[in-house]
Formats: structure tokens, sequence, C-alpha cells
């Protein structure tokens, strides 16, 4: 680190468990993260201003009026403009020394393949079932930390699965691909904008907790916390590892 990085990164630096060798791991760290909207968006400015080193942004959508409400990274000027584009102006103000891969386009089984071998963690922020699926099944496949996030109306989900632990459950184990829920969006049923900076906020604390090599410890291993917008109430239930599941289980049946 030089001593640039010291001042820009010095109130991480005065924690008693962060040092310089932190530090230095998370500038060479790799965070994916899928989705740069409601969720993506408020964890991309901390994973930034933190100091992860490279951040792989995938989304295909573009800028409307309408995300404005919550997504936060993005701005007025740039409606119109794709969502990583816009990220990636948003991040370069924030700290221009990160290197950043925007990928304009949807994630899918082959994309996935091709990026989680070079990445340590990967934020889920997308909002549709199937997507969640195939995203925790690549991050089984190739034993990827995947940190899991989602909001709808006034509630809020937040769980951290880890594919390099033996006994963390996946994603599947609690949500079982064959049992879908009913579909749940905010361009429907609407989203109480703060709950949703707040639950993305925590995504990318319990991300960077994972690249800076602090996890152990952490309260999200083999938990769900939900996150109440109406109270600010959390609470959590533990969750655990299925020998029946699909994905991780000791007969996998999913392919991509």
């Amino acid at each position: 680190m030089d001593d640039t990085q010291r001042l820009r990164y010095s109130r991480h630096l005065l924690l008693d468990d962060w040092s310089e060798h932190t530090q230095e791991r998370l500038l060479a760290s790799h965070a994916l993260v899928i989705g740069a909207g409601g969720l993506g968006a408020p964890a991309l400015m901390y994973l930034a201003s933190s100091g992860v080193g490279h951040l792989t942004v995938v989304d295909p959508d573009v800028v409307e009026l309408s995300n404005l409400q919550r997504q936060v990274l993005h701005t007025t000027d740039r409606v119109g403009q794709t969502k990583v584009a816009s990220a990636q102006a948003g991040v370069a103000a924030l700290n221009p020394e990160l290197r950043f891969t925007p990928m304009a386009q949807a994630a899918d089984a082959a994309l996935l393949d091709a990026l989680l071998p070079g990445v340590d963690v990967v934020l889920d922020g997308t909002d549709r079932f199937d997507t969640r699926q195939m995203i925790n099944q690549a991050c089984v496949r190739h034993g990827k930390p995947l940190v899991s996030a989602s909001a709808i109306r006034m509630d809020a989900q937040l769980a951290v699965f880890d594919a390099r632990q033996s006994d963390s459950p996946c994603y599947a184990c609690v949500f079982p691909p064959d049992a879908p829920p009913p579909e749940e969006r905010c361009a429907t049923l609407g989203v109480f904008a703060p709950l949703v900076g707040a639950i993305g906020v925590m995504q990318a604390g319990q991300a960077i907790r994972l690249l800076a090599g602090l996890s152990e410890g952490t309260p999200l291993h083999g938990r769900l916390l939900m996150l109440d917008g109406r109270t600010w109430e959390t609470h959590s239930v533990r969750v655990r590892k299925s020998p029946h599941c699909p994905v991780c289980g000791p007969v996998k049946r999913l392919e991509p």
C-alpha cells in the first residue's frame, strides 16, 4: 500500500482486527455482482469505497426514471444508459483506482461458468427465483461463496451460502428448486427504498468480511436474516444443509 491508500482506508486500518495485510487482501480481491439495481447499487458503493480491487458487474438493463427511488448509484442524467455503464461511472467517482468490468447482458450458466473461476465471492442482487437457483448452482459447482439478498414491499432477507465449507447449506437447501414461491417483483408490488439500501449495504458488509478474511464467526453462517422495514427489527432462523438437496447433497441431480 502507498501513502494515498493508507489515507483513503485509514478508518479501516484503525480497527483492531484490520491490518494493512487485511486491506491489501481486499485490494487484491475480485467480487462478481449480479444485478446493478436496488440491491447491487448500494452494495457496489460500499464494495468500491472499501477497496475491493476488481468488480465485475452483470446486468442487461438500462437505467429508468422509476429506478432512482432506490438505486442510489444511478443518477437522473444517466437515464437511458446501461446500468453497468452507469455503475462504472458511479464507482469511478468513488474510487478511481479500482478495476471495473461491465457486462451488459443477462447471466446464464455459460457466462457464470466462464466468470466464477476468477472471482472470490458472488453477490446475487437479482429478483427472479429461477435466476437465483442458477447462480446458486454455479457457486456450488465452482466452490464460491454466495451472498444472497432480496427485498420486496417492507421485508428483506440476507444469507451467506459458502460452498467452501462442508457443513454450509446452499440456496436450494432453504428454497427448494421444485417449490417456487409466487413471483413477487417490486415493479408490481413496490418496495420501501431505505429497506433496499439497508439490506444491500449489509450484503456488501458480508462480502467484504469474506474477502478480507474476517468471516470467522460471522453470524450469517448457517442463518437466514430477516429485516422488517416497518419496525427495523431483525431476526434470524437457523438453516441447515439438506441431505436431500438436488444441488449440494450427496446425489446432485441438477446440471446447468
